[in-house]
């Protein structure tokens, strides 16, 4: 991290940014990137590659300066979710992604599990409750659930409900049948990231393909279950990859509803454990490169945040999760 991140390229003082107050909305082109083009009103826009690289390669105050404005836009900006993820069948998983310590095939000292019990999973849902989640998202270590499964956790998801918060779930590839299934339960969010960069996809994950992942978000919205899905950066892709990410998710048919961004998690054994750390500014750039591309969605601040100094957990908030 270094002040030529934060300043440059240099503006002309008589070009800064009038203080926000003074504007009705947004002063951004069509795509966000400043050019001389008009506002757009429309939050589903589409979105080439290069416009959302530019926003990447804007000064870093400017960047944060639009991103703030699309964030009051559309939401309360002092107003943050809370949310809970827990893993109610972890490890044995048959794939490879390369993030992943839950590969059975990685050395990665974590030992695979039984689907928790609906009494496990309402303790620890009371107790997200009572430290201010208002959304509880279940995750499973597998690639694509059996039938028998669905109905498992569909009762699960019944616990989360009778608990008074929204459910999620993350259980891998789903068929048309079993997202319906998960909707008639009550499932409010499905999770299914796309992890990264069509072209950078292949290196990262072997046992499915970009189109499988696709192919599920088309069954989550064809059952009327809200998407979740984003990305992982920081997994040694260039700036080029992460707006690849960005334009990927803003091209969706309709913008996920939720698009949590996740900054690698390092784990001994797994392949990508020696990736070299992302600069944690260029992490607060990719969210608000999100949140300016995707106005509507709420932006999520997921895997990493821990090893985050506060400071950039605020910048975070402040770019518009």
């Amino acid at each position: 991290m270094s002040l030529s991140t934060l300043n440059s390229p240099a503006q002309p003082l008589d070009s800064a940014p009038q203080p926000m107050q003074w504007l009705p909305k947004p002063v951004l082109n069509a795509h966000g990137c400043g050019g001389d083009c008009t506002v757009a009103d429309d939050a589903e826009a589409r979105w080439p590659r290069a416009d959302v690289l530019a926003l990447f390669n804007l000064p870093f105050n400017d960047l944060l300066w639009q991103a703030q404005q699309v964030h009051r836009q559309h939401w309360d900006a002092n107003e943050v979710e809370h949310a809970t993820l827990l893993s109610v069948k972890t490890g044995g998983c048959e794939e490879d992604c390369g993030y992943c310590p839950q590969a059975a095939r990685y050395d990665t000292g974590v030992k695979a599990s039984k689907l928790m019990s609906p009494e496990q999973v309402r303790e620890a849902v009371v107790a997200a409750k009572e430290a201010g989640a208002s959304r509880f998202c279940m995750g499973a270590a597998w690639r694509a659930p059996k039938d028998r499964d669905i109905e498992k956790v569909a009762e699960l998801i019944g616990v989360i409900k009778e608990e008074g918060l929204e459910a999620c779930c993350t259980l891998g590839m789903l068929t048309e049948p079993q997202a319906q299934s998960l909707k008639d339960a009550g499932l409010d969010y499905y999770n299914h990231n796309l992890d990264t960069a069509p072209e950078l996809y292949g290196d990262i994950i072997t046992t499915r393909d970009m189109q499988d992942r696709l192919d599920t978000l088309s069954h989550v919205r064809s059952a009327s279950i809200k998407v979740c899905s984003g990305g992982i950066v920081g997994m040694g892709e260039t700036r080029e990859g992460r707006a690849g990410l960005i334009a990927q998710l803003a091209n969706l048919p309709t913008h996920p509803e939720s698009v949590p961004i996740n900054d690698l998690v390092r784990v001994p054994g797994t392949p990508l454990a020696d990736t070299p750390p992302l600069d944690p500014l260029e992490f607060v750039r990719t969210i608000a490169v999100a949140r300016i591309t995707m106005p509507t969605a709420r932006v999520r601040l997921s895997a990493g945040r821990q090893q985050m100094s506060e400071a950039v957990q605020a910048m975070c908030f402040l770019a518009g999760a």
